[in-house]
């Protein structure tokens, strides 16, 4: 086993502030790191759930609907890198993941819309929860039945530390667009006063610094308070890698990272035990605590070598081979309005098209088959964003996952839909 860099209590009910080490929840340059390593090794590093255990392995969804996002995502270090300078490029090969033997499920949540809400929150404003038992490289959920299929494992959120000038252009732009409708929150605005006329209602365009629940590793007293107050939130994905959540980044993958700050100050967390493009439920994926073993490198120079100022990927071959799906399409219409090459519509589109063809093919509700396509690992594509007005996506769901067959009657065979 690789050398453990950074170690979780096995009770996963202590919060990561109270770690030997503590982790972060939010980006700044002048978090210290837990620790430095060598490049060209390979370590063990432990993660929390991104929630920092809020979610509990029951039949209600009151953890989700109370959930507390201030402190969130909790991740594991940062990791300093000898030799790492601002320029370089940082390989992470993305060796080995997995849960924690003491918690061997994982979960997928819908938040409630007073709480942020997910990617189909005016259709489903309440929240949900889906536990999902974790058998080997399998998974299945009382709470979606009908269904059991190979993770496709893989960290959501890992990056380098900002360099200062980069953390303030980040606050810059991102208060810049809050700017534009600062009252802009779930359900408090008539839909008039939104960036789009007539477009649902949604949560505030970004989340400027907030210092409290703000979690910065070892800083302290003033320090802390300084660095509270201009680090950036741990939601979005940024020029340094940050919450990308793709799916496809598991093992075998290799990342190359910019790095901006001497050291690189590498951090990782929100691992998922399998997702879908587009985690569309937010609290999505199957979150889960556990490792994740990486390889670390680096290419002197590479930023300017490849002209590249954000981070680019070689994704792993290991993973569920489908070889058979259903495909779903969207377009940028909504409600019968067109928008203007819309991918975010479309993909909504497909995504309701998706479910609404599952409810009846699987006897779920609505919920079920939400929780469903941002847990499972479905192919999200955009198809054309040329054909002016409308772009178009698709989403494909494995065939094999399923305990039946739900191609409609009299195309090859399948259920009834029409049926009792």
């Amino acid at each position: 086993m690789p050398d453990v860099i950074f170690e979780i209590n096995r009770d996963l009910s202590v919060p990561m502030r109270d770690q030997a080490v503590p982790g972060h929840n939010r980006w700044h340059p002048d978090i210290p790191p837990a620790t430095t390593v060598a490049p060209g090794g390979t370590y063990r590093i432990e993660c929390k759930d991104w929630t920092d255990d809020q979610v509990r392995n029951t039949d209600d969804a009151d953890d989700i609907r109370d959930m507390n996002i201030d402190p969130c995502h909790v991740l594991s270090g940062p990791f300093g890198i000898e030799g790492a300078e601002p320029g370089d490029l940082l390989v992470v090969d993305i060796v080995d993941i997995g849960p924690f033997q003491e918690q061997e499920w994982g979960y997928t949540g819908i938040f409630a819309k007073e709480n942020g809400g997910g990617f189909l929150t005016d259709y489903s404003p309440g929240a949900s929860k889906a536990i999902w038992d974790l058998d080997g490289i399998w998974t299945s959920s009382r709470h979606v039945p009908g269904v059991r299929f190979i993770g496709n494992s893989h960290p959501g959120l890992f990056g380098c530390a900002p360099s200062p000038d980069l953390l303030a252009e980040w606050n810059r732009r991102e208060q810049a667009l809050i700017d534009q409708n600062p009252d802009r929150v779930t359900g408090d605005i008539p839909a008039h006063q939104g960036d789009v006329a007539g477009a649902p209602q949604v949560p505030a365009l970004a989340l400027p610094p907030l210092p409290k629940d703000a979690l910065l590793g070892t800083l302290r007293g003033a320090d802390l308070d300084r660095a509270a107050a201009e680090a950036c939130r741990t939601i979005p994905p940024r020029e340094h890698g940050g919450n990308v959540d793709i799916k496809d980044l598991g093992v075998g993958s290799r990342v190359y990272m910019p790095v901006y700050v001497p050291g690189a100050n590498f951090s990782i967390g929100d691992l998922h035990f399998a997702q879908g493009d587009g985690e569309i439920t937010f609290c999505g994926a199957i979150e889960m605590p556990g490792y994740i073993d990486l390889h670390f490198d680096l290419i002197k120079g590479g930023m300017d070598r490849y002209k590249q100022s954000m981070p680019f990927f070689k994704p792993g071959r290991v993973g569920p081979n489908y070889s058979e799906f259903l495909t779903f399409e969207g377009i940028s219409v909504e409600d019968g309005r067109n928008y203007y090459m819309n991918a975010t519509v479309a993909y909504r589109q497909a995504c309701l098209n998706a479910i609404n063809y599952l409810m009846p093919a699987m006897g779920w509700t609505f919920e079920q088959a939400y929780l469903f396509l941002g847990a499972a690992p479905i192919d999200g594509r955009i198809g054309g964003v040329v054909d002016i007005p409308n772009s178009a996506v698709s989403i494909s769901i494995p065939l094999s996952i399923f305990d039946r067959n739900i191609l409609p009657d009299g195309a090859g065979g399948g259920r009834d839909l029409t049926a009792d």
